[in-house]
């Protein structure tokens, strides 16, 4: 049975790097090693070798078996060995399940029996499922196993010293060695939180080149492209950002008029500062919370006193609210005039309206939303910084990520 298990196994691989070469490319990145039956009842992986079950391997297709290869590379290629924090461990692995199969179910892969599969979190984080199947933790379990952290741990794998992280292999979590006596590799331990960290970016590499390998094919699926595209996209904080362009737009000018004549005939630069005119414009349509909205008008506050901006601040959701907009002088703490409440649709429009009739256009104009809605055809002449919570893209403009 090894050898016809070892045969599926590498059809299976080899049909991935034939019709879909993005998954096909990260199963790669997997050494495929048999686990002992006693730990690995289906497949596992510890973010750098795929385990198997060849009993179970043995009893499933083709098909099913490209499934599983692809599944355990998804969880890797995601990182979810280095995301689950302070998350309870076996409800986060739950939710990392019902993020991967809808897209291997979309990308025409067979699941086989048993794989956890909800329709209503299709398109979603692991981040964002994990806190609405509370009442599923009790009663569902994954048909995988993920090896690369224990509970107890806390998801910042393990404290044991440089000695000891080579007892399961040289170099600290190199794939065991199968022991004949026992059927099977040993248990691999859980990472360490250097581990963790080396890993996550090796996997994030892994990712960029294997999508870029299959656009040049013309074989990267819409869900799966949308994925990639959020994840690759820069993660410096979006506060840093959020400064850098408010004092982009601050910096101090020149100005060569004449000096007076007591200070004698040379025209020289002389600094000249100016105010700044930044409009902020809040998305009110439901998708921000109100602790979101403080926190980014705390960190406007923050920042507007240092570059001497005054803020024009509109809230809008399809129109603009009826009482603003509002505005705060530099020396004025900026915060919110009134509680909004979400409702209706969302339409950018009515802000960018708004200042195309003003006699001057704002220097920097920051909208918070989640991209959810319509934009305008015409991008304005002036800078425009969008600050976004979740995965929609913006058609202009700077977008930066709310994390």
């Amino acid at each position: 049975m090894t050898s016809d298990v070892e045969t599926k196994l590498s059809a299976a691989r080899t049909r991935l790097i034939l019709d879909k070469p993005f998954l096909g490319a990260l199963v790669l990145r997997l050494p495929m090693v048999a686990g002992d039956p006693k730990w690995c009842r289906t497949t596992a992986t510890d973010a750098r070798t795929f385990y198997y079950n060849a009993q179970y391997i043995d009893s499933l297709s083709l098909d099913q078996t490209q499934f599983m290869l692809a599944h355990e590379a998804l969880h890797c290629a995601l990182s979810h060995f280095a995301r689950r924090q302070h998350r309870s461990k076996h409800r986060w692995d739950i939710a990392c399940d019902l993020a991967i199969n809808p897209l291997l179910i979309k990308d025409g892969l067979k699941p086989p029996p048993g794989a956890l599969h909800m329709i209503e979190f299709e398109g979603m984080m692991a981040e964002e499922i994990y806190p609405a199947i509370a009442d599923l933790e009790d009663e569902t379990e994954t048909l995988d196993d993920h090896l690369y952290d224990s509970e107890e741990e806390g998801g910042r794998g393990s404290n044991q010293d440089e000695s000891s992280q080579r007892q399961d292999g040289e170099g600290g979590g190199a794939s065991a060695e199968t022991d004949p006596q026992r059927g099977g590799a040993p248990q691999p331990r859980p990472l360490t939180e250097s581990e963790r960290e080396q890993l996550s970016v090796q996997w994030q590499q892994r990712l960029a080149g294997a999508a870029q390998q299959a656009m040049r094919a013309g074989k990267l699926g819409g869900g799966l492209a949308r994925l990639v595209d959020h994840l690759l996209q820069p993660r410096l904080p979006w506060r840093m950002l959020l400064a850098k362009y408010m004092t982009a737009v601050a910096r101090d000018d020149y100005t060569y008029s004449r000096p007076s004549r007591r200070e004698g005939q040379a025209i020289l630069p002389s600094l000249r500062s100016t105010q700044v005119e930044i409009v902020v414009a809040l998305d009110t349509s439901g998708s921000i919370s109100p602790d979101e909205i403080c926190e980014f008008m705390s960190e406007i506050d923050a920042i507007k006193g240092q570059v001497r901006a005054r803020i024009t601040l509109h809230a809008c959701d399809a129109r603009l609210a009826e009482d603003g907009p509002w505005e705060f002088e530099p020396w004025e703490e900026f915060k919110l005039p009134r509680d909004f409440s979400g409702g209706g649709g969302t339409c950018f429009a009515p802000v960018f309206d708004w200042a195309r009739g003003r006699d001057r256009q704002p220097d920097l104009l920051v909208y918070f939303t989640d991209a959810e809605g319509e934009f305008p055809e015409q991008e304005p002449a002036y800078p425009v910084l969008w600050l976004v919570k979740g995965k929609a893209k913006v058609p202009w403009g700077q977008r930066v990520q709310l994390n």
